[in-house]
């Protein structure tokens, strides 16, 4: 069984639904920013602020490289994870992607409601939110679009009204 891949920008659901859908049918599952924290012992935000981006990039690819051997798992990728090329090679061959979308006022609300907070998130563009929402969203989404088999808009949604639309394209999947 492929792996099912949760993509998109930050504070669409990933994690959230990947769980619940992973949990729902019974798979492990993995989130990649989990796994760097895990592992680093630091935040995000610490890893970021002792080597930079490109430290935290490495150890996406480091994660992604250990990921590539999964089969029939949920995984949500951090959302910069794809930026990279190599990323995107590794985790295409095993993997039905599902890229979940936001309008920008949900994600920032939900940013700025998160029990984790900027401290675990560190600024991507170095402005103010909403810039550096704007400004990430049009660098990403081709990549996101690319990398989709299926999209799923979250904004306005219930977790479990994701994880139910997951399911039926899923289903929908098995039954051809």
């Amino acid at each position: 069984m492929k792996n099912v891949i949760v993509i998109g920008y930050r504070c669409t659901g990933k994690s959230s639904a990947g769980r619940q859908l992973a949990e729902g049918m019974g798979v492990p599952f993995f989130d990649t920013d989990e796994l760097i924290v895990e592992r680093e012992g630091m935040s995000i935000r610490e890893i970021v602020e002792t080597g930079g981006w490109n430290l935290f990039r490495e150890k996406e690819k480091e994660v992604a490289k250990g990921l590539q051997v999964t089969e029939g798992s949920v995984i949500a990728t951090g959302g910069g994870l794809f930026d990279d090329s190599g990323n995107r090679a590794l985790l295409r061959k095993k993997g039905i992607f599902f890229w979940l979308t936001a309008n920008e006022e949900t994600i920032i609300e939900r940013m700025m409601n998160d029990h984790r907070g900027e401290g675990a998130r560190p600024s991507l563009a170095h402005s103010d939110l909403r810039s550096d929402v704007v400004a990430t969203l049009r660098e990403r989404e081709p990549i996101y679009r690319q990398m989709a088999d299926f999209t799923v808009n979250t904004s306005g949604k219930a977790i479990r009204a994701v994880v139910d639309e997951i399911y039926g394209i899923l289903k929908g999947r098995e039954e051809r």
